[in-house]
């Protein structure tokens, strides 16, 4: 609103100009208001409450309306009647009779000792004299003790009420001399209900999908949904559509989580990082997009069961969104669902979530991909039902085939001895490694690898994975190089199965040849090998090389030819010298 003078009127933010006023204003929280008033109208108040929940669900305004309510001149029904000069003057925050405390700058001993002195004076202007204490977890355990006997045996006048995010770092016997009350998330239609009403009054246009959008982002916080509603006024030009709310929130469409699900099962690897990057480059941030793709393979799976349920809560439902909870088995949406929290846990602690997310996107293929190389065929029900009869014995006859032929080639290589060793567990006898790494390779390049040539491929590294695709870059993220000679170019991966594809890939080969030779003039080739057998392989040929070359004091005089050999190949920053 502008004023004479170009003067404009400080704009308030929609959760501060619908701050409910009453208990009944007071969404999502009927067992706790409905308490509250029935101790206000029986006269049945505490001396001490406590209220819990998450942020944004209402704790503190429910304090405030409790002292308004309890001070109010004209109650009815245990509801304040926001008239009276009591409740306007705790609303506008001028009855210094009702004091809000943020403990987390005032959370030491000597501001509780001062609260504790000033309890004993009755109050000026209100019956009851309210101390709201917000965050009260954050108080310093001496400023618990000093709390506590006034909490215990506070005068008649006086009324505690503390707020808390993390009741699970308020001592015991804090929580034992209060009511409590656990505020719980707001459920999206309550979120949605009153966001229509406050549009209404605004008389601002909108789709009714936006709230749907609005109210999921909020995850169960009335102020977090009311703060997006404001952000999402701004930013449209008058009506709120899907599009601008998608793009406030920064979520997925429906459409792009299905293409994205549908390339993953179909094991297009390639689509799929395609999509990823095409996420990434419209703004999207990693975490999130993780966070909108879990609750996506969740809402596929509830759909599978409970389609009523899901139709409730989504905006639409899609064609494609049908599609995919009827081609994808549960058993797959499981494993995803937990490769989507495992990586969602690790983005916490890493300064480049892409790249989990881009590695996320190939082992989601492959599991895709070994689930359906092991789901059966469509059987009739007779077939099934034999099927049901004969599978347990089909599969130990395959198992013995199994052993048999696993003796026969013993037996070829040892030339018809077979040697009797002691018998392993099965697990351990038929667990075959993912990837075979090329011993022999690798030796050549170490024999002639030098710290030059390892720097000058580091060096360019970054600017080689810009040279590659999207998918050859997204599988080399996952690994370094580790050694280097003129001919030869060693590099370790995080994960075995993105080695075995890196060593089959002869596209990817000869894009970084090329690359290669653009950036440092010549070719070295390629070998891949997991980083876990990199250092054992490592030891080994420093070991070797240590036994091999005679020791001279003229060449190391002041260290050891293991060291020596070391430093040569791999720098001295990657070699730590361990005293016994």
């Amino acid at each position: 609103m502008k004023l004479e003078g170009s003067v404009y009127v400080a704009y308030q933010a929609l959760y501060r100009e619908w701050r409910p006023q009453t208990f009944d204003d007071l969404v999502g929280q009927g067992i706790i208001t409905q308490t509250l008033k029935h101790a206000i109208m029986q006269q049945k108040v505490s001396h001490a409450y406590l209220f819990t929940g998450p942020r944004g669900t209402g704790k503190t305004s429910a304090a405030k309306i409790f002292a308004k309510a309890i001070n109010c001149q004209h109650s009815v029904n245990g509801e304040p009647c926001n008239e009276c000069d009591n409740c306007i003057g705790i609303t506008n925050g001028r009855i210094n009779d009702v004091l809000e405390i943020d403990a987390a700058s005032n959370n030491g001993v000597e501001e509780i000792r001062d609260i504790r002195d000033k309890v004993k004076y009755a109050p000026t202007q209100v019956p009851y004299k309210i101390y709201i204490i917000d965050e009260v977890h954050m108080l310093s355990t001496g400023a618990f003790n000093a709390l506590l006997k006034t909490l215990e045996e506070p005068p008649e006048h006086v009324i505690f009420i503390l707020a808390t995010t993390e009741p699970h770092k308020i001592p015991a016997t804090i929580i034992s001399r209060t009511q409590r009350f656990d505020f719980k998330r707001i459920n999206t239609r309550d979120i949605e209900n009153r966001l229509a009403f406050i549009l209404k009054e605004k008389e601002i246009n909108f789709d009714e999908q936006v709230l749907k959008i609005v109210a999921r982002s909020a995850e169960g916080g009335m102020r977090d949904a009311l703060s997006i509603l404001d952000q999402l006024i701004s930013f449209s030009d008058g009506t709120l559509s899907v599009a601008d709310a998608l793009e406030v929130t920064g979520s997925l469409t429906s459409q792009m989580m299905d293409d994205y699900f549908f390339a993953c099962f179909n094991h297009d690897t390639q689509k799929a990082l395609e999509l990823v990057d095409d996420m990434l480059n419209e703004g999207k941030e990693s975490n999130r997009i993780v966070e909108n793709l879990l609750i996506h393979c969740r809402d596929v799976l509830m759909y599978q069961q409970a389609p009523n349920v899901v139709e409730a809560q989504l905006p639409t439902i899609s064609e494609s969104f049908k599609q995919l909870s009827q081609d994808i088995d549960s058993s797959v949406l499981y494993s995803w669902i937990e490769e989507l929290n495992d990586i969602q846990k690790n983005m916490k602690f890493t300064s480049q979530p892409s790249i989990y997310l881009e590695v996320l996107t190939i082992k989601l293929s492959e599991t895709s991909a070994k689930k359906e190389i092991h789901r059966p065929a469509v059987e009739t029900r007779d077939e099934v039902s034999i099927s049901g009869k004969v599978s347990a014995d089909y599969q130990e006859l395959i198992q013995k085939v199994q052993l048999l032929e696993q003796k026969i080639e013993r037996l070829q290589e040892n030339g018809g001895q077979v040697q009797e060793k002691k018998q392993k567990s099965s697990t351990s006898r038929n667990k075959q490694p993912l990837y075979k790494v090329p011993t022999e390779r690798v030796y050549q390049v170490l024999e002639k690898a030098t710290k030059e040539h390892l720097v000058s491929v580091r060096d360019v590294w970054v600017d080689l994975l810009q040279l590659l695709s999207v998918t050859q870059r997204a599988m080399l993220k996952a690994c370094e190089p580790v050694a280097a000679s003129e001919t030869g170019l060693v590099i370790a991966f995080e994960y075995d199965i993105l080695c075995q594809k890196a060593s089959n890939d002869e596209e990817l080969q000869v894009a970084v040849y090329n690359s290669l030779n653009k950036l440092i003039g010549y070719t070295p080739s390629l070998i891949s090998i997991p980083k876990d057998n990199w250092k054992e392989l490592r030891q080994q040929f420093i070991s070797q090389t240590d036994v091999t070359k005679p020791e001279t004091k003229e060449d190391t005089p002041d260290e050891d030819v293991l060291i020596s050999e070391a430093k040569k190949m791999f720098g001295e920053q990657a070699i730590e010298v361990v005293e016994d």
